[in-house]
C-alpha cells in the first residue's frame, strides 16, 4: 500500500503552481513528466473520475444572484444520496435555488429553476423522475436530510428553505406528498440550514433538528461594500435565529419541543449532526455555528439537553478561537472506539480535527495531524470521513471555494474557485494530502458547497457526490484497485428501534481489529450521505463478529461474515438476506 510523505500534496500543488508560473514553455513538458512519475511513486492506487455527463445528470445550481450581494445565495447546495425506490440503487436529490430580486414581476411563462431529482437507473446513469416524483420544489433551497420518519419502510425527504422549509412523505409507489402543514412542522419563514432526524428520546420514531441560520429580509439589507466594490456581509451583520427541535408523536405529527428539552442557546447555525459523543446510548446534538462557539447538547436521558461545548472542548479550537463552521462530520477515525469531530471553516482558518478521549470530551488535534497548514489557505463547506481505499481507516474529504465571487477584488489572497482537497488516514493519527495524486476528479476547480458519501455503483468503494454553486455538480467516480475488502450493511429497525437503524452502532471485530460505524442522518454541509454502510477491511477474507448496537438496547450478533457482500440486518432477527 503506498503512502506518500505528509506533506505530499501541498509540495507538489506549490511546486506545479511555481512551475506553470516561471518555467519555460519549453521545459514545462519535461517537468510535468517528472512530477507524474513522482508522484505515481508516491501514491498511486487512490482514483476519482468526473462521470457527471456520462451519468446522464444535467442539474445545474442556480443561486439567484442579482449584483445585489445578498448573503443567501452564497449558502445552498445541498444534496442527497438517498434510494427513494427501494431497489438498491442509490438516487440522488439537488437543492436549487430560485430568483431573488426584490419587487421583480413573476412571469408566469418562465420556467423556475427546481430542486430536482435523479433515479439511478442501476448501469452508471440517471434519469431525472423530479415531475413524476412530485419533489420539486420551487423555493429557494438550502438543505436537506433524509429519514423514513413514519416507519413505512420507505425514505422521506425534509428541505430547508430561506422561507418556508417542506417534508415530503414518501408514498411508496414512486411518487411524494408534501405534508408540512399537517405535519406541524411548518411555521413562520426563516433562513434554515442544516437538519437531522434522530431519535432523541428513544421511543422508536425520528425527531427532527432544524438549524436557522440568521435573521434576513432582502428589502432592508444593508450595503457592505468595501471600499466601494460590492462585497457580501458578515454573518455578523444579522442577527442569528433560534433553531427548533421537532418531537415526532408517532402519528405522523411533530410537536415542537426546543424550549421544553433545552434547545435555547442561540447561534448563527450551519450544519447539524446527532452523535452519540460519551457512549451512554443516548443521541447527543452537535451544531456548527458560524463565527461563534460551536453547540453541544449532551442528552441527559429524560427528554432534555444541557449544552456543554465549552466544557467539552469543541466550541472552540485550541487557540479558544471562535470559528466560521460550516460543514461537520463525526466518525472513529483513530478506531479508538469514540466517535471524534471533524469540521469545516473559513479562509485563514484551519479545518478543525477534535479527538475524542472517550468519555466526550475533546481535544483540538488539527496540527499533529497534520491538517493545519494545508488547510489554513481554502474556505471549506462539505466534509466527511470516509475509507475512500477501503484499507480499515477513515480518510477526509474537504469541498473547498470561496465565499465572495469577486475575492480578487477584495483581497490579495484567496481565489473563487478552488480545488477540493482529500487527505489519506495514514493509520498512525497522520493525515496525508493526497489531492493532486488522486485522479483528474481531485483536481477540478469550483466553488464547492455540499458534498455527500455512497456506492451510487455498488461496486464496493464509495463515490462521491459535490456541488458547487451556481454550476454543474461532479459525479466522482471511485476508480481506486480493488485490493481490499468490503462489507456494505444496512439495517432495518422494528419499531422497538426506528426502521432506518438510525443511531444504531455496528461493530465489525477481528482479533487484531475492532471498527466502529454508526448510521446518521444530516451531516456534511446541509446534505445527506447514503445511510447503508459501507466498511473497508483491509486485507481480512472475513469478519469474526459483526456487532449491532441498536437504541432499544437490542443486540444482534453475527459471527464468520465472508466480506464483498451487502449484509441485511433486522432488528431482534440478525442476519436476513445476503445479496
Amino acid at each position: 500500500m503506498a503512502v506518500g510523505h505528509p506533506y505530499a500534496g501541498w509540495t507538489a500543488r506549490l511546486f506545479v503552481r511555481k512551475w506553470n508560473n516561471d518555467t519555460d514553455a519549453r521545459m514545462k513538458p519535461i517537468v510535468y513528466t517528472a512530477f507524474a512519475l513522482w508522484a505515481s511513486f508516491a501514491h498511486a492506487d487512490i482514483r476519482f473520475t468526473r462521470v457527471t455527463d456520462e451519468a446522464g445528470i444535467q442539474f445545474r445550481h442556480f443561486n439567484g444572484a442579482t449584483g445585489e450581494k445578498y448573503l443567501v445565495e452564497t449558502m445552498g447546495g445541498g444534496v442527497a444520496f438517498f434510494d427513494y425506490d427501494n431497489d438498491g440503487h442509490l438516487d440522488i436529490y439537488f437543492v436549487n435555488g430560485a430568483p431573488l430580486a426584490v419587487g421583480a414581476v413573476s412571469n408566469p411563462d418562465a420556467r423556475l429553476p427546481i430542486n430536482r431529482l435523479y433515479r439511478n437507473n442501476g448501469d452508471g446513469t440517471f434519469t431525472d423522475t423530479t415531475h413524476r416524483t412530485g419533489i420539486g420544489d420551487t423555493g429557494y433551497g438550502i438543505g436537506c436530510c433524509v429519514a423514513d420518519y413514519n416507519n413505512d419502510g420507505n425514505s422521506d425527504l425534509f428541505v430547508t428553505n430561506y422561507g418556508q422549509n417542506v417534508l415530503y412523505r414518501n408514498n411508496g409507489d414512486g411518487t411524494f406528498t408534501v405534508v408540512t402543514t399537517e405535519a406541524g412542522i411548518g411555521g413562520e419563514s426563516r433562513f434554515s440550514a442544516g437538519c437531522a432526524f434522530a431519535d432523541y428520546n428513544n421511543d422508536g420514531w425520528l425527531d427532527l433538528v432544524v438549524v436557522n441560520y440568521v435573521s434576513v429580509d432582502l428589502k432592508t439589507a444593508p450595503d457592505c461594500s468595501q471600499a466601494g466594490i460590492p462585497a457580501y456581509c458578515r454573518p455578523e451583520d444579522f442577527a442569528p435565529e433560534p433553531d427548533i427541535l421537532y418531537r415526532n408523536n408517532g402519528d405522523g405529527t411533530f410537536t415542537n419541543m426546543t424550549q421544553d428539552a433545552g434547545i435555547t442557546s442561540l447561534g448563527r447555525g450551519l450544519g447539524a449532526i446527532w452523535t452519540d459523543v460519551d457512549n451512554d446510548g443516548r443521541l447527543d446534538l452537535y451544531i456548527a455555528n458560524d463565527r461563534e462557539p460551536n453547540f453541544l447538547y449532551r442528552n441527559n436521558g429524560d427528554g432534555t439537553f444541557t449544552e456543554l461545548g465549552e466544557p467539552h472542548g469543541v466550541a472552540r479550537n485550541e487557540h479558544g478561537d471562535a470559528e466560521s463552521s460550516m460543514g461537520i462530520d463525526t466518525a472513529d477515525y483513530d478506531n479508538d472506539g469514540d466517535f471524534d469531530v471533524i469540521l469545516t471553516h473559513y479562509q485563514a482558518e484551519t479545518n478543525t480535527l477534535y479527538q475524542n478521549d472517550g468519555n466526550g470530551i475533546f481535544w483540538d488535534i488539527t496540527a499533529q495531524s497534520r491538517l493545519s497548514e494545508p488547510t489554513l489557505l481554502p474556505l471549506a463547506w462539505g466534509t466527511g470521513f470516509a475509507d475512500v481505499d477501503n484499507d480499515g481507516w477513515l480518510d477526509i474529504f474537504f469541498a473547498n471555494g470561496h465565499l465572495h465571487d469577486n475575492i480578487a477584488e477584495l483581497e490579495e489572497i484567496g481565489v473563487y474557485e478552488q480545488q477540493n482537497q482529500l487527505f489519506r488516514n495514514r493509520g498512525d493519527g497522520i493525515y496525508t494530502d493526497i489531492s493532486d495524486l488522486s485522479g483528474e476528479g481531485m483536481l477540478i476547480e469550483k466553488s464547492s458547497r455540499g458534498t455527500v458519501f455512497g456506492d451510487y455503483d455498488n461496486d464496493g468503494d464509495l463515490d462521491i457526490l459535490v456541488t458547487n454553486i451556481n454550476d454543474t455538480p461532479d459525479l466522482l467516480r471511485n476508480d481506486t484497485p480493488p485490493e481490499h475488502r468490503w462489507l456494505s450493511i444496512k439495517l432495518i429497525g422494528n419499531q422497538k428501534s426506528n426502521r432506518d437503524g438510525i443511531g444504531a452502532k455496528v461493530t465489525l471485530q477481528n482479533s487484531d481489529t475492532r471498527l466502529l460505524r454508526e448510521v446518521k442522518s444530516g451531516g456534511s454541509y446541509l446534505s445527506q450521505n447514503a445511510q447503508r454502510l459501507l466498511v473497508g477491511l483491509g486485507t481480512v477474507d472475513q469478519v469474526e463478529r459483526v456487532v449491532v448496537h441498536w437504541q432499544s438496547g437490542v443486540q444482534d450478533v453475527i459471527e464468520n461474515v465472508k466480506c464483498n457482500q451487502v449484509l441485511t440486518i433486522r432488528e431482534g432477527e440478525g442476519m436476513i438476506l445476503l445479496d
